[in-house]
């Protein structure tokens, strides 16, 4: 619990930041705190079985892993003596506190029972956390207090706890919740804001703790939260506990017009004692040393933990926790370059020592709003590839991320070329034309006695076709022979030195001389007539519809592999 109301008192300094606020950070974790909050969410026999509790750990603890987060857990010890009277009072057996423990300088600590259900619980978290790399520190006696110590002393960026108590032990910076969901997130609360928005300092909550009643004291009975507070700030941080520890909580009494259940006053003292000097493990002492050590990742002892509480494959184990370890190696790699950097030292990635723990990256991704990559791993068994943030590997290699880009920059090229069919792909060869086209008119000769009129409508049929074999014909010299051929047959200059009483077939390759006659010929002293070769179908023989039909159908076969 801590202390009655200060959560209430200190909601204005609350903040929640995001889950990746903790990146790269330390902090202690005041286990029972934890694992009471995650029993609370499984409280039927069911989830007891299933160990949905443990369950819930594990993903926390993988969350911050693959944030760089390294945890400390914290078990409670042994039972303040002067917290007894309120730990039997939660047990329902308040009315068998014996009368000496009501003089807290005759009663010592108890040892709390190990073979509980929820000491049990603490153990399977403990192996939990040992596979994972993260060690546990036995506290003396209460969890938050040796949680507060180590960040009081700097040895760790912040505390997990619930019990509000923990900065009247000298905590700086506490987490009291975390969230998973949506993106993920913890609910902070600074001592420097507290100090600056409130004006509370440590010795001010102490103050409020003996007002509003805590696990060590049972306040002044009828006094609320605003009136403790306005008491406090009425005497200044620096001399309130200075006041109470002189006079008592009297004066409280008389200026509230009354005041029961005030415990004697010589207790007082030993209530600030108790949250001013903690037992616990110094700083410097050989147990905070060790458990400030960094331990190693136990792959196979997590696969069989995980098969013995969650009935687990190795598959499934590695699934869950391989990423965040990728993760988390990642990070340090840009630590390790930021480092480098900043005393000068910018290697290329191929010459730093370390090697990279990326092999490559394979795509571009976006999840829940955030810009990612699917990467390759390097060295790591059982995982070959998962998703990154992508503001991590700019941090730790962009060298990987110009290489993808460069990469993806050529494969566009290249599927931009496969869609654009090459010239000559798609273009029949010069040959084969001039051979069909030749053909095709050696084909098509009208007979020589067939002459048409020449003011027939339909006589434009052979300027367009020619017309239209320019545009499709590539316009270069290697074409020039066909380009060459087919305007001679069209041209007026292949028959402007012929006599002028003779008639052309423009069907012919060349412009060739005839001397026939036909009634259709209209003959002129200043004009040569032109044979149409697109009279109406009732001038034209059944020959020449068919042949003028296939030239109209091979120009658009053309026509269609151009476009």
């Amino acid at each position: 619990m801590g202390v009655k109301n200060l959560w209430d008192v200190l909601e204005s300094c609350k903040k929640t930041v995001p889950l990746n606020h903790l990146q790269n950070k330390r902090v202690c974790v005041d286990l029972s705190c934890w694992m009471v909050q995650l029993q609370k969410v499984s409280k039927s026999h069911a989830s007891l079985k299933e160990k949905v509790y443990l369950r819930g750990l594990f993903h926390r603890l993988r969350a911050l892993i693959a944030l760089n987060c390294s945890v400390i857990f914290v078990a409670d010890g042994s039972i303040p003596a002067i917290k007894l009277s309120t730990y039997r009072r939660r047990l329902n057996v308040g009315k068998e506190v014996a009368q000496n423990e009501t003089d807290l300088q005759k009663v010592t600590s108890l040892r709390r029972n190990m073979g509980s259900e929820f000491s049990c619980m603490i153990k399977e978290a403990k192996v939990l956390g040992m596979a994972l790399g993260i060690s546990c520190l036995n506290g003396i006696e209460e969890a938050e207090a040796q949680c507060a110590l180590l960040n009081f002393e700097l040895l760790c960026d912040g505390c997990f706890s619930q019990d509000s108590d923990i900065f009247l032990f000298g905590a700086r910076t506490v987490y009291r919740d975390i969230c998973l969901g949506d993106g993920g997130y913890v609910v902070c609360y600074e001592m420097a804001d507290i100090e600056r928005k409130l004006g509370f300092g440590r010795d001010s909550l102490i103050a409020l703790s003996l007002l509003l009643g805590s696990d060590y004291y049972q306040g002044v009975h009828g006094l609320g939260p605003e009136s403790a507070c306005q008491i406090v700030k009425s005497i200044g941080d620096k001399f309130v506990l200075k006041k109470i520890t002189s006079e008592g909580l009297g004066w409280v009494k008389r200026r509230k017009g009354g005041g029961n259940n005030l415990q004697r006053d010589d207790n007082i003292v030993q209530v600030i004692s108790a949250y001013m000097k903690p037992k616990c493990h110094a700083a410097d002492s050989d147990m905070v040393q060790r458990v400030l050590a960094q331990y190693p990742f136990q792959r196979i002892k997590l696969q069989q933990i995980c098969a013995e509480f969650f009935q687990w494959t190795t598959e499934k184990t590695d699934g869950y926790i391989l990423p965040s370890i990728a993760e988390r190696d990642l990070r340090r790699f840009a630590n390790l370059r930021l480092t480098s950097s900043e005393v000068g030292l910018n290697l290329p990635l191929h010459e730093i020592p370390v090697k990279c723990p990326v092999s490559e990256i394979i795509k571009s991704r976006r999840v829940q709003g955030r810009e990612c990559y699917e990467v390759s791993w390097e060295e790591m068994d059982g995982l070959e590839t998962s998703i990154v943030p992508a503001d991590l590997l700019e941090s730790a290699c962009p060298e990987k991320i110009v290489e993808f880009e460069e990469k993806k920059a050529q494969r566009k090229k290249q599927n931009i070329q496969k869609r654009r069919p090459k010239k000559k792909e798609t273009m029949l060869s010069v040959t084969e034309l001039d051979l069909k086209l030749q053909n095709l008119l050696f084909d098509n000769n009208l007979e020589d006695q067939v002459n048409l009129d020449p003011s027939d409508s339909s006589r434009g049929i052979l300027a367009t076709a020619v017309a239209e074999a320019n545009l499709l014909i590539p316009n270069d010299t290697e074409h020039n022979g066909l380009v060459q051929n087919i305007n001679n047959i069209s041209s007026n200059e292949a028959v402007s030195n012929v006599d002028k009483n003779e008639v052309i077939d423009l069907l012919s390759p060349l412009p060739v001389k005839h001397s026939h006659s036909s009634s259709k010929c209209q003959q002129s002293s200043d004009h040569i007539e032109v044979i149409n070769l697109s009279d109406s179908e009732n001038d034209m023989s059944p020959e020449h519809t068919e042949k003028a039909k296939e030239l109209r159908l091979f120009l658009a076969s053309i026509r269609n592999e151009i476009h």
